[in-house]
């Protein structure tokens, strides 16, 4: 028998707060009684947490379902508030115990480290705040999830019409780039609006905790340990002078096999060689069945863990009106089990999305056997490389969906990927660092300094005549809203990535083993030392970028265009 009764209904507080209590008013005189209370508090947030990840899938799955909707803010609301506030009490009891410095400093040092910056930066008064921001967020999940186009006859979403862009017939795919952004427009006063909100009360919450900007207290609150907003400038150099000169050499490229005069946006996606789109499914069935397949080529071990999320409970994959965007994996902590959603419409991309997905959830059953949910969180920059390693990992066997020829073709616009990537993660991180560290800032310099960065780190794409929806490009990143600060991880994790790669290509046994080996620790050791259990090294660089996508370009060379 566990601490949490088998009945609890973990959204209500009144079934909560006895169990808090409990723990709140324990002796903590000893290491035993000490560990008993931190295994206790994570039994019952396993709970909590599954509680609210499941709330938040209802919602997401279904935004205009105004039932689920207003479970999830009355979870947000009269819970999370509460949560807040009790979880701070416990971190200040745990600190304030004369056995604290007895405790095993291998297993519980992570964790003391954050309830540590956890305390530093709480603050009474900020958990309304927070409570708003979600709130935010919500809403705007609700905008973009409503937003429908007419187009060839239908009503579609705005993920469906992602294959339109790679068509071979320019005419559609500007139609189709056109109505996509030409409906995004009509919400972007409104979405302006809404962020410009969130900036104010995140500007709010850091002065309120002591700190001149919400970048530097995100860095806090993110336990940020190991790297610095200028480490992060570093990046974005990096992905300036190696990614961006080689991106700009394949757009010339790309404009000349197309032979058009100027490219444009509604050119970048499409085949220069005007082969049709890679179809590499036609329903999700099969986009899953051959994901399987694929996953026990690499190893029977990853295809046993892939085919654990087929038992109809794991999985919402197809793209549907009311349908948040964007695709997550969320773990459901108290059964230790991923749940896996996202938009699939038949393209490539989504392909790349569920083998992404499917990475985070090896990640959460390799650290599922861990005792406390806080080993089991790991920081999203490994959470990262653990999903974009296996975008890699699986071109061997891309064959599974397409001919050889085709096969190469999809390892060749993945590698290319990379390659845009990297910028645009520079892009929107360099522009989260400049908008919540210039608080009051108008809506015309936000404008502006998105223009410069689209300058910097952009595709050579010609805007004539459209300046007004390229300025709005920055309204698509789900991250600016609902997830501040969340997207450096993603090129720090995908230089991870690469490392991996370029191991499983001396063997991939061997890469396997080191990716097990990490993902198995979760987040029970600091950022360096995962990224060295994989044998990996934690630098991002300008040396280290340009080695990384020097063995890309190497790749490339090798495959047929």
């Amino acid at each position: 028998m566990g601490f949490v009764p088998d009945q609890l209904d973990a959204t209500l507080w009144d079934e909560l707060e006895p169990l808090y209590e409990d723990l709140v008013g324990r002796s903590l005189d000893s290491v035993e009684q000490l560990e008993n209370m931190i295994k206790d508090e994570s039994e019952l947030r396993e709970w909590v947490s599954e509680a609210g990840s499941r709330l938040y899938v209802a919602m997401t799955c279904s935004t205009e379902d105004d039932d689920k909707k207003n479970a999830y803010l009355d979870f947000v609301e009269n819970v999370e508030p509460k949560l807040s506030a009790i979880g701070d009490r416990l971190n200040r009891r745990i600190m304030d115990s004369p056995v604290i410095d007895e405790l095993d400093q291998d297993k519980y040092g992570v964790m003391i480290r954050d309830i540590r910056a956890d305390i530093e930066i709480f603050r009474e008064e900020n958990i309304p705040l927070r409570t708003e921001l979600t709130k935010l967020g919500q809403q705007y999940e609700e905008i973009c999830g409503s937003m429908m186009v007419s187009f060839d006859g239908e009503e579609k979403t705005i993920q469906q019409m992602g294959k339109y862009l790679q068509v071979t017939d320019r005419e559609t795919r500007e139609g189709a780039w056109r109505a996509v952004w030409e409906r995004r427009s009509k919400d972007a006063d409104k979405i302006d609006d809404l962020y410009g909100k969130m900036l104010s009360i995140r500007h709010q919450i850091a002065i309120n905790a002591g700190f001149e900007n919400y970048r530097d207290y995100a860095f806090v609150a993110k336990h940020r340990f190991d790297y610095t907003p200028s480490d992060c400038e570093d990046f974005h150099a990096a992905a300036e002078q190696v990614c961006v000169p080689l991106g700009r050499i394949l757009d010339k490229q790309r404009k000349e096999l197309l032979e058009v005069n100027t490219l444009r946006p509604w050119d970048l996606g499409v085949d220069v060689y005007a082969r049709p789109p890679l179809k590499p499914f036609k329903n999700v069935d099969e986009m899953v069945e051959g994901t399987s397949k694929m996953f026990h080529k690499i190893s029977n071990e990853l295809g046993v863990m892939f085919d654990s999320l087929r038992d109809g409970k794991s999985l919402d994959l197809e793209s549907r009106k009311g349908k948040a965007p964007g695709g997550y994996q969320i773990s459901f902590d108290r059964i230790r089990r991923p749940f896996i959603f996202m938009n699939a419409t038949g393209l490539q991309r989504d392909l790349e999305t569920m083998v992404h997905e499917a990475g985070h959830a090896f990640h959460a059953i390799y650290s599922s056997e861990l005792e406390l949910i806080d080993h089991r969180d790991p920081p999203i920059e490994y959470a990262e490389v653990a999903a974009m390693s296996m975008e890699l990992l699986v071109h061997p066997h891309l064959e599974e969906f397409y001919s050889k020829k085709d096969a190469d073709r999809a390892r060749r616009t993945h590698l290319e990927g990379i390659v845009s990537l990297l910028p645009w993660i520079a892009t929107i991180d360099a522009f989260q660092h400049w908008v919540h560290t210039n608080p009051g800032h108008s809506k015309d310099e936000r404008t502006e300094i998105w223009r410069n960065l689209r300058s910097r780190f952009g595709a050579d794409v010609e805007w004539d005549g459209i300046e007004e929806l390229r300025d709005i490009g920055w309204h698509r990143q789900l991250h600016l809203f609902t997830y501040p600060f969340y997207y450096i991880e993603y090129g720090i994790a995908q230089l991870g990535a690469l490392q991996i790669w370029l191991q499983s290509l001396d063997s991939i046994e061997s890469a396997l083993e080191n990716y097990a080996h990490s993902m198995k620790l979760g987040g029970s050791k600091p950022l360096p030392e995962l990224f060295s259990t994989a044998k990996l090294e934690f630098s991002f660089d300008p040396d280290t970028v340009r080695s990384l996508i020097e063995a890309v370009q190497n790749k490339l060379a090798d495959l047929p265009a």
